[in-house]
């Protein structure tokens, strides 16, 4: 899959919207008066649903083809991290029954994959993709811990808004651009990339999806940190694009399998 680069500067400002969303979050709260509450779908900054793909045009050798075991650069891995991702197995993935490890929540979105993005519901945004079958279920209302971890684990959503100043004086409040905010837990034990580099059930994955616009064609932008306590040492930060397609003529499911290394 080939595409136009997004600019570092898009990704900087979405990080930035992060940072900004989620103090502004902590900060607001209530004080929206007795106004009638309206769904997630109603409530929606941009439109998510319908087919889109990824364009890889970073990471190539670590996201198109598995890359060979022990390397792992540009993770931020612990000593534990290595050392798992050294001892990584792939046969014995594929005998125990984990072929799913790499598209897991910490590595589905930097799969070459597709997405198709539906509401379930109201207050929930199904993100369906081909490359593993994989289901993630958006929930933007809090919902009861799952009796055992899965691989896409427990993702809750908002829709944020980032605060803006005019002027100077900073004193006359706007707001900016939307973002969807993704915090995801609960998650089974998988891979960051598909040659055994780990994240462990303790990781939290929180993603910043946005909606944008190039030379006609509409994209968004995921920008993913995943931290681990036990394999890695701080936040591992990724940025993906995925390009909207205008049907489902290319949708191609296909299970998850582990993929060996190249030589």
């Amino acid at each position: 899959m080939t595409g136009r680069p997004i600019h570092p500067l898009l990704v900087a400002a979405v990080v930035l919207v992060a940072t900004s969303a989620n103090a502004d979050q902590r900060g607001r709260g209530a004080g929206r008066g007795d106004a009638a509450p309206v769904s997630a779908r109603e409530a929606a900054h941009f439109d998510l649903t319908g087919y889109w793909t990824a364009v890889v045009t970073e990471d190539w050798r670590w996201r198109m083809v598995t890359p060979p075991r022990g390397d792992y650069r540009g993770v931020p891995l612990s000593a534990e991290g290595r050392r798992v991702a050294d001892a990584w197995d792939p046969e014995s993935d594929a005998a125990g029954g984990n072929a799913c490890r790499a598209y897991g929540v910490g590595g589905i979105m930097r799969m070459p994959t597709r997405l198709h993005i539906t509401w379930q519901d109201d207050w929930t945004l199904r993100i369906d993709t081909d490359a593993g079958q994989q289901t993630r279920l958006l929930r933007f209302r809090p919902q009861e811990p799952p009796a055992e971890p899965s691989w896409q684990g427990r993702s809750l959503a908002r829709w944020d808004k980032q605060p803006l100043a005019r002027g100077f004086s900073g004193r006359v409040p706007s707001e900016g651009p939307g973002t969807l905010q993704v915090v995801t837990t609960a998650v089974r034990p998988g891979y960051l990339r598909r040659n055994g580099v780990p994240y462990s059930e303790r990781a939290v994955v929180t993603e910043t999806l946005v909606r944008h616009a190039d030379f006609g064609e509409e994209w968004f932008t995921v920008i993913t940190t995943v931290e681990d306590p036990l394999y890695l040492s701080r936040s591992f930060i990724t940025s993906t694009q995925f390009k909207r397609e205008p049907d489902g003529s290319k949708w191609n499911p296909t299970p998850c399998e582990v993929v060996l290394p190249v030589q």
